[in-house]
């Protein structure tokens, strides 16, 4: 059995979690072989399965990446399907529309008008990763998430505002990482954005925000039970529009106002799954690929 992981070249110094995985389905007699998604030349139809990783490079790609998803087919995990809906946040919409509390959001497409800008605010294109655009605003400061939502239509992207949620500084962001549909392991992410600004970003080849680089943002963690019960309802959503459960998905909830949790993100293109953070699942993820790659027709 040949398994590919996809990645991408601007992998940071330091991240090892693909290592980590190749050498553990390695153990399981696995031929396996990291590969940046955008090789040239790369025949991807050798692979028994191609599980989509580190690939944290596709946004500002991202045509160009739903095709490499096209052509790979049904030997990707996730699904190409999946990919494409969830690679752009325009999906939580989707998940609302289906019942799913989310942290309420506002799109601004290209050429719209911004809606009124009330209380603290937060800025982001639809389609990012690493916080890439992202920033926080108070109210003296709306004339900087006005800049930054007329940035990002500029460049022909959709803009998301947000309200900034006061329960992420004071209690972080839960994170439950899932695979075949069921809750693996928790992670608690402290908080990524300082207030009234765009986030600054690493000057390196990924250019991700440089917060999202402190080895101390998120740690073990444990999910209560209305967490849970969240997570639940997202995959049981996103199980039944793509008629099975993805491989791998992190779900990342906040508190509402309310104390109730409320869906930040959910991560099903290329979420970091901590692997570092909890390494008693690495074992669970690698049983999980084999599984997919072996009931693949042949």
């Amino acid at each position: 059995m040949r398994v590919a992981i996809a990645t991408c070249t601007a992998v940071p110094p330091g991240f090892d979690d693909d290592e980590r995985l190749a050498e553990e389905l390695g153990r399981r007699g696995i031929d396996v072989a990291r590969i940046a998604w955008d090789a040239p030349g790369t025949r991807w139809d050798t692979f028994d399965a191609v599980v989509i990783r580190s690939t944290w490079d596709y946004p500002p790609r991202r045509a160009e990446f739903l095709a490499w998803a096209d052509a790979v087919g049904a030997r990707l995990h996730n699904s190409p399907a999946l990919v494409r809906w969830n690679s752009d946040k325009r999906y939580l919409a989707d998940l609302a529309a289906a019942g799913i509390p989310v942290v309420p959001t506002t799109f601004v497409a290209p050429g719209e008008p911004l809606p009124q800008l009330r209380g603290e605010v937060v800025v982001n294109p639809s389609v990012s990763a690493g916080a890439r655009d992202t920033g926080r605003f108070s109210e003296r400061t709306h004339h900087l998430a006005r800049a930054l939502v007329a940035r990002v239509q500029a460049g022909g992207r959709t803009a998301m505002v947000q309200p900034y949620l006061p329960a992420v500084d004071s209690r972080g962001e839960t994170a439950v990482v899932c695979i075949d549909g069921e809750p693996l392991h928790t992670l608690h992410k402290h908080a990524v954005l300082r207030a009234d600004e765009v986030a600054p970003v690493r000057a390196d080849d990924l250019g991700a925000a440089e917060a999202m680089y402190d080895p101390d943002l998120v740690v073990p963690g444990e999910a209560e039970p209305a967490e849970l019960d969240l997570v639940g309802r997202v995959l049981e959503s996103v199980t039944a529009r793509f008629r099975g459960a993805p491989l791998y998905a992190r779900v990342d909830m906040v508190r509402a106002e309310d104390g109730a949790p409320v869906l930040l993100e959910l991560e099903a293109v290329e979420p970091n799954l901590y692997l570092d953070v909890a390494p008693e699942s690495l074992g669970r993820v690698a049983d999980a690929i084999v599984s997919h790659a072996a009931a693949l027709p042949g």
